[in-house]
């Protein structure tokens, strides 16, 4: 990480610790390291800033495995093997020292699940709220990187684990429902990234679910250049987002912070791919199929009559003031 006079002390309190062999102890303004032999390098970065993605009052522990998680979701989307990552930290002055404790603590817990480590990045300070930035390295296989673009007319549309209870454990968090168990919190703060899966060979594309299901299958959809149907009672729900109810069924579809996978699945491939998640323990379901015809998603009922939802999803410039959810 790019040290100013007076952070070292915080660089070294708080991230040395996490850095891999490639950082050089976070001591120069650069990592250097070997990518795996015969390997494609796979980039990408995601932010997150408080007040809009996470609340005030979120637990610093786990706002560092949910910015790790994020990023690691972008991989398995690609079918990438996670590497290593940098971080950048704008730190407003009036954030507790002790707050990075549980931040590194996350991230520490987390590099040792997915097996990557830090190999640097760059800390200042703000007089705007706390901003966290990650880019995550990976590699997968040449040519094998699953793009978003390749969906094809009778692909069925399949998602892993289930939809919606990200955004329904914002709600809970946000007094609007109720979670007893905790679970939808558990889902809204630690995401879980469907890492493993080896879909290179078996799915036409995919995206990870961030800004809500009907807005990223849109994303697929406009890419691919088709459509897609989806039946709203094939969307697989957790426990407590059935015990939540119908009532809830619109902000399950578009209310984001699932990162969960969906793909675009040719028939011939349905059967090996239940297989692999099985073996991964990753839940698969088909909700829909990909369709000849303009780049939209219909969201059908269970009389066949056409949902129509205020907003897809979650949109980065309109709704970029506010939490998510």
């Amino acid at each position: 990480m790019s040290q100013p006079a007076g952070e070292f002390a915080f660089i070294a309190r708080h991230f040395r610790s996490l850095a891999g062999p490639g950082a050089l102890a976070l001591s120069d303004d650069a990592a250097v390291f070997m990518p795996p032999a015969g390997r494609e390098l796979v980039v990408c970065a995601d932010a997150m800033v408080a007040g809009v993605h996470f609340l005030p009052d979120d637990p610093s522990y786990d706002i560092g495995r949910k910015l790790l998680r994020v990023n690691l979701s972008d991989l398995a989307a690609m079918g990438a093997v996670p590497l290593g990552y940098l971080m950048t930290v704008s730190v407003p002055p009036d954030l507790p020292s002790d707050w990075f404790e549980g931040f590194s603590a996350g991230l520490a817990a987390d590099q040792a699940t997915y097996g990557l480590s830090l190999l640097g990045g760059d800390t200042t300070s703000t007089t705007g709220p706390l901003v966290l930035s990650l880019t995550i390295l990976g590699h997968v296989a040449p040519g094998e990187a699953v793009r978003r673009n390749g969906a094809r007319p009778g692909d069925g549309v399949w998602v892993t684990g289930t939809i919606g209870d990200g955004s329904l454990g914002l709600a809970c968090l946000q007094g609007e429902l109720d979670d007893p168990t905790g679970f939808l919190a558990d889902r809204y703060h630690v995401p879980q990234p469907r890492l493993g899966l080896a879909l290179s060979r078996l799915v036409h594309a995919a995206i990870d679910v961030s800004d809500g299901l009907v807005q990223d299958l849109g994303h697929l959809c406009r890419e691919s250049g088709v459509g897609a149907v989806v039946e709203a009672t094939l969307v697989p729900a957790s426990d407590a987002a059935r015990v939540a109810g119908a009532a809830w069924l619109e902000r399950r579809l578009t209310g984001g912070d699932d990162y969960e996978l969906l793909l675009a699945v040719p028939a011939d491939a349905e059967a090996i791919l239940l297989r692999a998640a099985a073996a991964a323990g990753v839940a698969l379901t088909r909700i829909g199929t990909f369709e000849t015809g303009p780049a939209r998603v219909r969201v059908l009922a269970a009389n066949g009559s056409e949902l129509v939802f205020r907003s897809p999803g979650w949109s980065h410039v309109s709704d970029a003031f506010g939490v998510r959810g």
